[in-house]
């Protein structure tokens, strides 16, 4: 089987702290992976070492056979990135971003102008292309954004919590344009905090503590654990790790019971 990404003992430490602890993990090309655990997990510090951004402590990363520490330039363009936070230019026009990122990429004036009119068919911005990248919606903004993360043509899709705070039509929208983008044969990392998002990817890994939980099909852990959705294998995992039960502190908070 070729692997998009091949994750062998990787770990980064800051100082003292282990903020990723001797993972290993490979995701198959042209799968959607869904990498899941609480803020604090691990989980951006894995997509930094991956993307480039951070060099590891120790262990060895594979991203489309380039090594993530001695080949990071091959590395970055063989993927496309795109944050929960909006990071494209809000001053400029939809049409003006997507030129910006073809020209960090190096595209001719053909590539670059045949892919812009694909891309923003495909993100539904039609009629939009002059308006100001600062004036669109919180839905239209991740769109754009994922247009540009694409318009290179990368082999590999990195997606940080790409849905956050946007409505359930685009929402709706985005997951619909993730999976044909998979059909294509790109392979795609996405974190997320919505299970339901969770669900439809091929397969979900667990981080916790710097530490990989699990890693299968969402449908074969649901059995295995014999649970109803993911969120449930969520917290269960999460339960067992610290052996302390989730659950409210609300019966604490005295002051609001009294009268």
């Amino acid at each position: 089987m070729d692997y998009a990404i091949e994750v062998e003992n990787l770990t980064k430490k800051f100082g003292n702290f282990t903020a990723v602890d001797h993972i290993s993990f490979k995701i198959p090309k042209g799968c959607i992976f869904g990498f899941l655990g609480p803020n604090g997990s691990g989980k951006s510090t894995t997509i930094r070492m991956l993307c480039g951004v951070l060099h590891p402590t120790s262990g060895k990363g594979l991203v489309m056979g380039r090594d993530i520490d001695r080949e990071t330039e091959a590395v970055r363009q063989n993927l496309g990135y795109m944050s929960q936070k909006f990071s494209l230019y809000e001053d400029l026009t939809v049409e003006e971003n997507l030129d910006f990122y073809a020209g960090i990429y190096g595209l001719d004036k053909d590539i670059r102008d045949s892919r812009k009119k694909e891309l923003i068919l495909m993100a539904n911005l039609t009629g939009k292309e002059k308006s100001l990248a600062g004036t669109l919606s919180g839905g239209w903004k991740q769109r754009l954004a994922l247009g540009c993360a694409l318009i290179h043509k990368p082999k590999l899709l990195v997606l940080d919590e790409p849905t956050a705070g946007v409505d359930p039509v685009s929402r709706r929208i985005f997951w619909e344009i993730i999976h044909a983008l998979s059909r294509q044969g790109i392979t795609i990392l996405v974190t997320t905090h919505y299970m339901d998002e969770a669900e439809s990817c091929d397969m979900v890994g667990f981080i916790f503590n710097g530490k990989i939980i699990n890693i299968a099909p969402p449908q074969e852990l649901i059995q295995k654990e014999n649970v109803k959705n993911l969120e449930d294998i969520f917290i269960t995992y999460v339960e067992r790790i610290t052996n302390k039960k989730v659950s409210s502190t609300f019966k604490e908070m005295k002051f609001l019971h009294e009268e």
